[in-house]
């Protein structure tokens, strides 16, 4: 009732008691566009001091004062009810903790979406001798950044060394601006791809980068180990008596280490992985029950990646003993070579990438030397054959035995 006697109060013609007429003149006219615009004044006045409490509500709800929050909250839509609407926001308000983001210029997200021309522009304009990096304290000793960029990425590259450590690339560009344009260098990721992929990644379309081909496309992972857990019953042997038959719950693990020069290590034990992770470091292990042999990737049409591995036992030569054998003739041994045909399919699981894989095939080709016959043996893929997850190992990548 209030808002609509003052609309009509404020009408032209219409006295304050809204009973008589005003005569329609100029002058009269005039103190009724004052009072208007005194009135705007106060309301402009009144949304500044609305804005001004409502902001501040935000800011002690982010230094987790809620009382005090709520307390200029209020007061803030007391003013202006729909102050949260005019107000534009340099930080999102619905943000919480770390993962608050700031909202932007265009012309700020754009220089932000290439940070690596950025640094790049910064470094060259500083000086005329361009330096990576410059020492944070006065040291006497010769600072790295006095090395030769040659010198430079030599270091980056046994930091990736031949086992493809990209992680610790990854935390060297951390440092500084300077180590984040030398981990960024195309050089070093398209080797690395070619480690991986070999002639199939010649071309980079379509990815922007040889880092984001490393990144996006699907490949099998060298810093840790791929381990699946099989339980399972099996029934005993009826007792003596034939009162009782004994159950045994079998427990067994399989083990798959892949290496960035194509080898692959396999092993199926009862043992833990606290026992059994620390021997697949390298392949030089002495292990009896390890298979090794080589992987490639398959990148199907129905763009699945599958890995694919034929594997064997290690072979050792026994030295023979003529003695044992000296006055009966020896009846000789048909030899044969055992190898195992693996197909897996890579996915993804979780937050991880490349971490899973999952059986597609299991054979046994047994081959004799002397003869070449070769008897071929498929497993059915059942519930035994349970998928491989992958867990990463510090100790893989702690140090380097050489370069890229």
């Amino acid at each position: 009732m209030f808002r609509a006697q003052w609309m009509f109060e404020l009408a032209p013609g219409v006295s304050s008691s809204g009973l008589e007429p005003l005569p329609c003149r100029a002058s009269s006219r005039e103190p009724g566009l004052k009072s208007v615009d005194a009135r705007g004044k106060q309301e402009i006045a009144k949304e500044e001091k609305a804005k001004e409490l409502f902001l501040k509500a935000v800011e002690e709800e982010r230094n987790g004062a809620l009382y005090e929050a709520i307390k200029f909250y209020r007061l803030a839509m007391q003013l202006v009810p729909d102050i949260e609407f005019k107000i534009t926001y340099t930080r999102s308000p619905d943000a919480d903790g770390v993962g608050k983001r700031c909202v932007e210029d265009s012309k700020e997200d754009d220089k932000m979406a290439d940070l690596l021309t950025d640094f790049q522009q910064q470094l060259t304009l500083q000086e005329s001798s361009v330096k990576l990096c410059q020492p944070e304290v006065y040291v006497n000793q010769t600072h790295i950044s006095a090395l030769p960029m040659e010198v430079l990425m030599y270091i980056f590259r046994w930091v990736v060394s031949s086992d493809l450590d990209l992680r610790s690339l990854e935390q060297l560009s951390l440092v500084c601006r300077g180590f984040y344009i030398c981990a960024r260098d195309p050089e070093i990721w398209h080797q690395v791809c070619l480690k991986i992929w070999g002639r199939s990644c010649n071309k980079l379309v379509p990815y922007a980068s040889w880092r984001d081909m490393f990144l996006e496309r699907p490949r099998v992972r060298f810093d840790g180990v791929y381990v699946s857990k099989t339980k399972y019953i099996r029934q005993g042997e009826q007792s003596l008596d034939g009162f009782y038959r004994a159950w045994h719950q079998v427990e067994y693990y399989r083990y798959l280490r892949f290496f960035p020069d194509g080898q692959v290590m396999m092993l199926t034990t009862p043992e833990d992985p606290q026992s059994i992770v620390p021997r697949l470091r390298t392949k030089n292990t002495r292990t009896d029950a390890i298979l090794l042999g080589h992987y490639r990737l398959s990148q199907e049409t129905d763009n699945q990646t599958k890995v694919f591995a034929v594997i064997m036992k290690k072979k050792e030569e026994k030295p023979v003993d003529y003695h044992k054998y000296r006055y009966f003739r020896r009846v000789p041994a048909q030899e044969t070579d055992h190898s195992f045909h693996v197909g897996l399919q890579l996915c993804s699981s979780g937050r991880q990438r490349f971490n899973k894989l999952v059986w597609i095939h299991h054979s046994c080709h047994i081959t004799c030397r002397s003869t070449g016959e070769t008897a071929v043996t498929t497993f059915d893929i059942d519930k035994m054959y349970t998928p491989l997850f992958f867990a990463r190992v510090k100790s893989f990548t702690a140090y380097s035995e050489k370069p890229l």
